[in-house]
């Protein structure tokens, strides 16, 4: 019964942050449209580095933690605000708060659960608690479709073939679990970021003329 349980979960959590899941993450690319245009970000190991620096000091991290926070809190709308202040960016808080808009709407319609619109990360760490979700697992998972989505926007802007971008995700894997050990261990008392680069690219994105992406 236990196992039965557990797979559950998992796959349960393979569908709500898979790549068909209606929140249009394909939309997004954080910023590194504009890093790959300045010559920021130009081949497979850039790009690697790239997303990194984003997991380990940026957005990553900090993604984590309001999600930890989130699953922990019985109101989540203190902890949103928290994370719509923190958004370093225009684009990066309509990239954080469309996607969980559309991530509440799917998720009710789905698994009836009540979402109210959160912010993504907000809204899936209210969303995994309510459905008895692991927390640790939640946090691995999620931040593993965030690193893949980017690098899928990676493989379209610099180009890299897929194998190329496999490898990417691969090498990022062991980052994801680091990230999500110390967010389920931290609080929000430990918010950080200093993925400074990421933040300037997706403020020059704003305004780049040419684009494919959102942000």
């Amino acid at each position: 019964m236990a196992e039965t349980l557990q797979a559950d979960a998992l796959l349960t959590l393979v569908q709500m942050l898979s790549p068909s899941y209606p929140v249009g993450a394909f939309a997004y690319s954080h910023g590194l449209e504009w890093a790959v245009q300045d010559g920021a970000v130009t081949d497979q190991d850039a790009l690697a580095d790239w997303l990194s620096s984003v997991l380990r000091h940026g957005a990553g991290q900090a993604d984590a933690l309001f999600l930890a926070a989130a699953y922990r809190a019985d109101d989540p709308a203190e902890i949103d605000a928290q994370a719509r202040a923190f958004a370093a960016s225009a684009e990066r808080l309509k990239e954080t708060v469309l996607q969980g808009e559309a991530f509440a709407r799917a998720s009710a319609a789905i698994w009836q659960v009540d979402l109210p619109p959160l912010c993504y990360p907000v809204a899936v760490g209210h969303a995994a608690r309510l459905q008895a979700l692991p927390l640790r697992q939640t946090l691995e998972m999620f931040l593993h479709a965030f690193a893949a989505n980017l690098a899928t926007a990676g493989m379209r802007l610099i180009p890299l073939g897929q194998t190329e971008g496999q490898i990417v995700i691969r090498a990022l894997a062991a980052v994801c679990l680091e990230v999500a050990g110390a967010a389920a261990a931290g609080t929000l008392d430990d918010l950080s970021s200093t993925a400074f680069l990421s933040d300037i690219a997706a403020m020059k994105h704003e305004t780049q003329y040419s684009r494919i992406f959102r942000t």
